[in-house]
């Protein structure tokens, strides 16, 4: 794709952390042919000095692997994702967007507090011996009171798990005090 004008407006970001799920690794790159850009980056780049060396070897590995593993990996994560998506159709007034290339959502719960009910399911809630445990998503906001009554939640456990921790959800949202 090309378009006229655009070669001093383009940057490209690209990473090991984002590509190829390092988490936490700080190698990638910067392209474009915008030099107050480029050279921004530079400074900033010359202030971290060089990426650690376990972050250096993790990422020769993962550009080293056939890209089979990173399909497979996506389809694990798309299954997970799916069932999450199919239990929490079946909460009334929980809102969520099925994001596309990420490993979490953000869901909007009716509770008053998403801190206060993520506390309850840890304290005082259980079903036959489980509960779930949630991470309040205001924490992920810069704005003060944005994602009060919103939780992350990663889609990290095997979807047989994935969907049982959602029907733990659904049953504690059913008696949760706070329940709006």
């Amino acid at each position: 794709m090309h378009l006229d004008g655009i070669e001093d407006r383009a940057i490209l970001l690209d990473s090991t952390s984002k590509r190829y799920s390092v988490c936490g690794a700080r190698i990638g790159c910067l392209a474009t042919h915008n030099r107050e850009i480029l050279d921004a980056g530079l400074r900033l780049g010359q202030a971290r000095l060089c990426p650690p060396t376990m972050e250096q070897l993790a990422a020769k590995a993962a550009i080293s692997t056939p890209q089979k593993y990173f399909d497979e990996v996506i389809s694990e994560y798309r299954r997970r994702r799916d069932v999450v998506f199919q239990e929490l159709e079946k909460i009334p007034n929980v809102v969520a967007l099925k994001p596309q290339g990420a490993f979490y959502t953000v869901v909007k719960l009716p509770v008053q507090d998403a801190d206060d009910f993520s506390s309850w399911l840890l304290k005082e809630f259980d079903l036959n011996g489980e509960t779930v445990m949630l991470a309040p998503a205001n924490g992920f906001y810069a704005t003060p009171g944005k994602g009060k009554d919103e939780v992350r939640i990663a889609f990290v456990l095997n979807a047989p798990a994935m969907k049982r921790a959602m029907e733990i959800l659904r049953e504690a949202l059913k008696v949760y005090p706070g329940r709006i």
